[in-house]
């Protein structure tokens, strides 16, 4: 005999049909709760089953107060050794770009003169820039550099080429000669802040990932302490072990 599934996990079959036959498109919001009930001629409780199951499948995202939307694909960070957030996102079909968002010298502070192994007052860069993946907004990173390891770095030449080159690892290589290793980093999650909602596409009660890290050189000197602000609902991280020796290329 064959068995009858549950009306809500009917009702997920269908929408998710509709979803891989492109009625409703990524990113795209589904009727209200009441509608969809009405459709399918059954309670809100049945319908938010429904809902749940493709939810925990990656299919939809609820986002409160605004309503259910088709789930974009996941974009994979690996955090290892080497900084590849280009090279990382690049592979996997996404075309990336950095737009800069801020470029000025300021006084470090008691957090980032601890992270960057400075005194307290003295000048740091800070550079931030909002990542992009398809022209989507995915991060908002601000970096800050010790302007004694790096006396030039926020000359308008040397602007002007790390916004051609799109990539910090890159920039620090052609200009100083310097590696970009990571040496720590620290996520945790918390509620979106209301510039980065703004420059992110989020509203105010959505999560983001907060990924704090400290780079170095070659040598072990510290040359950037990081704060990243990533989509919680677009991009995933996952720790990797560099079990490799030698040589890697560096591509952020």
């Amino acid at each position: 005999m064959k068995e009858i599934m549950p009306i809500y996990a009917q009702i997920a079959d269908q929408l998710r049909q509709n979803i891989h036959q492109g009625v409703y498109q990524l990113g795209e919001r589904l009727p209200t709760e009441t509608k969809l009930a009405e459709q399918f001629s059954v309670n809100r409780h049945t319908l938010r089953q429904a809902i749940a199951l493709l939810k925990n499948e990656g299919l939809l995202r609820v986002d409160r107060g605004r309503g259910t939307f088709v789930a974009a694909k996941t974009i994979r960070y690996a955090i290892g050794k080497r900084v590849r957030y280009n090279q990382t996102l690049k592979a996997q079909g996404w075309q990336v770009r950095f737009q800069l968002l801020r470029v000025l010298e300021v006084p470090a502070d008691d957090a980032i003169a601890k992270e960057l192994e400075i005194p307290y007052g003295e000048p740091v860069a800070l550079i931030e820039r909002l990542g992009l993946a398809n022209e989507e907004p995915i991060s908002v990173g601000t970096g800050y550099f010790p302007l004694k390891r790096f006396p030039d770095f926020l000359e308008p030449k040397n602007i002007k080429i790390l916004q051609e080159q799109q990539s910090i690892s890159q920039f620090l290589q052609q200009l100083y000669g310097c590696d970009h290793i990571r040496r720590s980093t620290c996520v945790s999650a918390r509620l979106v802040q209301p510039q980065d909602a703004k420059w992110l596409q989020l509203s105010l009660n959505q999560p983001i990932l907060l990924a704090e890290s400290v780079n170095v050189d070659e040598t072990g000197n510290v040359i950037e302490y990081g704060v990243t602000r990533l989509r919680g609902d677009r991009m995933e991280l996952f720790f990797e072990n560099d079990l490799k020796k030698g040589g890697v290329t560096t591509n952020d």
